[in-house]
């Protein structure tokens, strides 16, 4: 017998700033979660599974319209006509206090409980679902300590949202611990809240498991995304096999530029990983992150040329997946070789040292780089920033400490490779 457990749909996710991305294929990005869930109900028909559980915030927040809730309705409806239950969680971004849209569910869909515990019973199944959802979104309670006992003779699931005892990057909700998750004698644990793809308590029976995201919606959310395919044998051990399902894949792509020579080998060496990249992407379309690395005699041209660069990268990726593959940025994480420019080239010192003086009196007062931001031209263009400059994938303070330290890095190179080009007549 088997089932599938999923998590963390967000369907309908709204997509902040990706507007802003040239190029961005947002049209694509914006059905992605509809795509996957549509993937996850197709797996579910193949694998004639007994039971769907999807372990919280199967929608992202109020819903814009009832077409989220519609969509939803109807590809749970498919399985309907198959006799395939499902059974789910409210998690924090569709607590009961955030959703006030509602809409009547087919049949074999049930919500389990927000204010205690409840148990469902699949009799000729012989397996039984115990959960409780989230009345409100902050749920700081430990839920589990008031699941009920094991159903004797049935296949026990805990159903539950939660950090654990903590996960880096989510909020401590529903916190608990992983011994008392194994002393409720249950003998699978579909947990979500956590989107990357976690065996809490590895090979060892009960599994206690994390499937992440259903599909990755920025670039913070790298690699394969999808469910888990759970098998229960005849001993009643569970296996969990999981089940890519995501439609549009984000990754991160360093590629090492050490001992190039030019620009022109850097995009080559780009377009090598390009190549491998969506070698293994099993067709999916990919949003990648490029990061060039290493030490380079290129560090300060890169650097003053990061814009052409970025657009060239761009043209390279459409024309080496013909549209599958799309930059969402470029970012330079080289350095200056042990022999810089400067002394390989005899650049012009008093001018270098001035600069390399200024730039060290701003990193030691960031409250003076702040001040000349908010001054003059650069004031008028920080009160025309959009808001998806801070609220979008990489949204920051553009006076924080994080961007003034991106600024200076960026304007010593720039003034480094131009006292180099009037030094070198090039």
């Amino acid at each position: 017998m088997r089932f599938i457990h999923a998590a963390d749909v967000h369907l309908d996710s709204p997509l902040l700033g990706l507007d802003s991305y040239e190029g961005a294929p947002v049209e694509a990005i914006r059905r992605a979660t509809r795509s996957a869930l549509q993937k996850l109900v197709d797996l579910a028909i193949a694998e004639h599974v007994a039971l769907i559980l999807l372990a919280g915030d199967l929608y992202d927040g109020d819903w814009r319209d009832a077409n989220t809730g519609l969509f939803f309705i109807a590809q749970m409806s498919r399985v309907d006509q198959l006799g395939i239950p499902v059974v789910l969680v409210s998690g924090n971004h569709d607590a009961a206090s955030r959703i006030t849209g509602r809409l009547v569910y087919p049949k074999n869909v049930h919500i389990l409980p927000v204010e205690e515990a409840g148990t469902i019973r699949f009799e000729s199944r012989r397996i039984a679902v115990h959960g409780q959802g989230y009345a409100r979104q902050a749920e700081d309670r430990n839920l589990v300590a008031n699941y009920p006992l094991p159903v004797p003779g049935y296949f026990n699931i805990g159903l539950l949202h939660t950090a654990l005892d903590g996960r880096e990057g989510h909020e401590p909700y529903a916190p608990c611990s992983l011994s008392e998750m194994t002393a409720k004698g249950y003998d699978y644990w579909a947990l979500g809240h956590v989107h990357r793809r976690e065996s809490v308590n590895g090979s060892n029976q009960p599994r206690v498991e994390y499937p992440g995201n259903l599909q990755g919606r920025h670039i913070r959310e790298t690699g394969p995304k999808g469910c888990l395919l759970v098998t229960i044998s005849s001993d009643g051990r569970s296996h969990p096999d999981f089940r890519a399902l995501d439609v549009f894949r984000w990754e991160l792509l360093p590629v090492d530029v050490s001992g190039l020579n030019s620009t022109v080998e850097v995009v080559d060496a780009v377009a090598a990983a390009f190549s491998d990249l969506l070698s293994s992407a099993s067709g999916q379309a990919l949003g990648v992150r490029v990061e060039l690395t290493g030490a380079t005699s290129l560090h300060e041209a890169l650097e003053a040329e990061s814009g052409r660069l970025t657009d060239e990268l761009r043209s390279c990726a459409v024309a080496e997946s013909a549209g599958r593959l799309w930059v969402e940025k470029v970012l330079l994480r080289t350095s200056r070789e042990t022999a810089s420019l400067e002394s390989e080239m005899g650049l012009a010192e008093d001018a270098m040292a001035e600069i390399g003086s200024v730039i060290a009196q701003l990193r030691a007062d960031s409250q003076m780089i702040a001040t000349l931001l908010k001054q003059g031209e650069c004031g008028d263009l920080l009160k025309k920033l959009p808001p998806e400059f801070r609220l979008g994938p990489d949204g920051q303070d553009p006076t924080g400490p994080e961007a003034l330290a991106d600024y200076l890095a960026r304007a010593e190179c720039i003034l480094g490779a131009a006292v180099t080009r009037a030094e070198t007549g090039r």
